[in-house]
């Protein structure tokens, strides 16, 4: 498939997918004798990938990481376990710090609710 299918089907920039593909994000991308690239269909799962891991804090060297050992094979389980471990922490602390300002939003609602309630009597 060309760029713009993939780009399509992924909602990912084509800027962001050359980007992808120089850092190495994206394998087995050949070129047609027009010179366009020509992505395989395995493409679309490894963009999908990509932003799953970067909307969970994962940085790209480490998505590069995981992407090389899913690729060669060679996961070492106590390395993966314990960057899983550190992502979830991160993950949890990011969860309270939304849950206060979720929390933080509601009391001004309520204020301005009734601020807004005694307005009109």
């Amino acid at each position: 498939m060309q760029i713009a299918e993939l780009e399509e089907r992924t909602g990912v920039s084509r800027h962001t997918l050359r980007y992808y593909e120089k850092e190495g994000l994206l394998t087995e991308v050949a070129r047609g004798s027009n010179r366009y690239r020509n992505y395989p269909e395995q493409a679309v799962r490894q963009v999908n990938l990509v932003r799953q891991l970067k909307e969970l804090g994962f940085s790209l060297r480490e998505i590069r990481e995981v992407i090389e050992a899913l690729r060669s094979n060679r996961i070492d389980c106590a390395q993966g376990a314990k960057l899983m471990a550190e992502k979830r922490t991160a993950v949890e602390q990011r969860i309270r710090e939304l849950q206060a300002v979720s929390e933080l939003l509601s009391r001004e609602q309520k204020r301005l609710e009734l601020s807004a309630a005694q307005q009109c009597r």
